[in-house]
């Protein structure tokens, strides 16, 4: 049983690798199909290559006879005018490859001018690269800011609370000043009786010197 699942696991990992690998170096592209790069394909090099997706490391085949004809990379005015003279770059083996290396458009001629006046010629745009997307930020809830809370006071006592329970009112409390006010009106009631007890001696006395 574990054998199996050794195996398995193996097996799994190779296709994966072999998954990747294959995207690293791209697709193969046999030009013209069956007919290989010649003067009169069964369908027009245009309509090829409209049918078809090339990206970035893709690779294109050219199939011809060695010696009797060449593919030429050239510019866009040499393309349209089928000149030969400064190619971009030669491939004339006869089993010719060809990986892009970048995106946008590329240009094939025949190495024989009158091949490439007669329709042999081919156009290849590579499509852009896509970079891989980001993963998505990991959400973090905003919470709002706090208040600040108003500092806590105590909140104002009565008089009338501090007053026991039971009590009729509140607490008198005798004052110092009462009693010097009851002491000066001592001092002053005993001042006028003294003058008028005088007053009542002198008049007596003056009475009987008078009779």
């Amino acid at each position: 049983m574990r054998s199996t699942e050794r195996f398995s696991g193996s097996l799994f990992v190779f296709l994966i690798l072999g998954f990747l690998l294959g995207l690293s170096q791209g697709y193969k592209f046999y030009v013209g199909g069956g007919d290989g790069w010649v003067t009169s394909p069964s369908e027009r090099y245009s309509q090829w290559a409209e049918r078809n997706r090339f990206q970035v490391n893709d690779t294109i085949f050219f199939k011809y006879k060695k010696g009797s004809d060449s593919v030429l990379i050239v510019s866009k005015d040499d393309y349209y005018s089928c000149s030969t003279k400064n190619p971009i770059k030669s491939l004339a083996d006869g089993d010719s490859t060809f990986i892009f290396d970048r995106s946008g458009p590329f240009f094939f001629i025949s190495g024989n001018s009158d091949n490439c006046s007669n329709g042999q010629k081919l156009i290849i745009v590579v499509m852009a690269v896509r970079p891989k997307p980001l993963p998505p930020a990991p959400y973090s809830p905003i919470t709002p800011a706090s208040s600040p809370q108003p500092a806590s006071s105590s909140p104002a006592v009565s008089p009338d609370a501090r007053i026991p329970s039971g009590s009729d009112g509140p607490a008198r409390v005798p004052s110092t000043n009462n009693k010097s006010g009851s002491a000066g009106l001592t001092a002053g009631s005993l001042s006028v009786g003294l003058v008028l007890g005088a007053s009542i001696g002198v008049s007596f006395v003056l009475g009987g010197l008078l009779s």
